[in-house]
């Protein structure tokens, strides 16, 4: 490999598989296999992926979203044709040589990794609150009361009648994810997202994610679907099937 090059790594899997024909830079991804493993890998130039420039263009809010695009739609592709291991944005290694080694020293945590997986797909499920209206605060003070007790009056009632939603709407949120925790072989909580991130108005309570076999899809989208329907103070919102991210990824990439 040329010094000006180096080694984007996509994902790695069990088995030879069929690439995509663009990667992040543009290029047609190949495979590296070393250990009975498959390292799905792109030819990169350095001037714009090399450590430096990933420094630079990891800021570039435009570049990242682009090339996360570029790289989810290679590990999607070859999670089409079967388990895979994803790997995190901007893995780069030197040469061919140095993934093999990476797989051969791996070996064992990598081949976990897709037994864990085989046969199972990740699904998302975002809980938002549904807004409600307060009650009229002139129910909580009587004109005859003077005006700072009436004051008081409405804010305890305000306070009390929030505590009570937020209750009841995270009574319907753990609910909901104990039933769904059923259906999966494993759950992931993620961190909540921002309004803009989220693409919901709405505020996020819940992000999470499943592992679920994929002889239970049905059973699991149809669970969604139920909960949604049957719970008033949260809106439930399914993505997927995703490469099952969430579970496959090595701990320590």
């Amino acid at each position: 490999m040329s010094e000006d090059r180096g080694i984007w790594l996509y994902t790695v899997t069990g088995r030879p598989v069929s690439t995509p024909p663009h990667g992040v830079s543009g290029e047609m991804p190949r495979l590296v296999e070393a250990a009975g493993l498959v390292a799905v890998v792109g030819d990169v130039p350095l001037d714009g992926f090399g450590e430096d420039a990933l420094y630079r263009n990891l800021e570039d809010l435009d570049w990242l979203s682009g090339v996360a695009r570029a790289h989810d739609a290679v590990i999607a592709t070859v999670a089409a044709d079967g388990p895979v291991v994803p790997i995190r944005l901007a893995t780069v290694y030197r040469d061919d040589d140095r993934v093999r080694a990476m797989l051969e020293q791996r070996a064992a945590d990598f081949h976990r990794a897709l037994r864990r997986v085989t046969g199972r797909t990740e699904w998302g499920v975002k809980m938002f609150a549904v807004p409600r209206p307060e009650p009229d605060p002139a129910e909580a003070g009587s004109s005859r009361r003077g005006a700072g007790t009436a004051y008081l009056a409405r804010r305890r009632a305000a306070l009390a009648w929030r505590e009570e939603h937020e209750q009841h709407m995270a009574e319907q949120a753990d609910r909901v994810h104990l039933g769904l925790a059923t259906l999966a072989a494993a759950t992931r909580a993620h961190p909540l997202q921002n309004r803009a991130l989220a693409g919901e108005h709405a505020r996020m309570v819940r992000n999470l994610a499943y592992l679920v076999d994929d002889k239970l899809k049905q059973v699991f989208t149809e669970a969604v679907t139920a909960c949604e329907e049957s719970n008033d103070a949260i809106h439930i919102q399914l993505t997927g099937p995703w490469p099952p991210y969430s579970f496959a990824a090595l701990e320590d990439q």
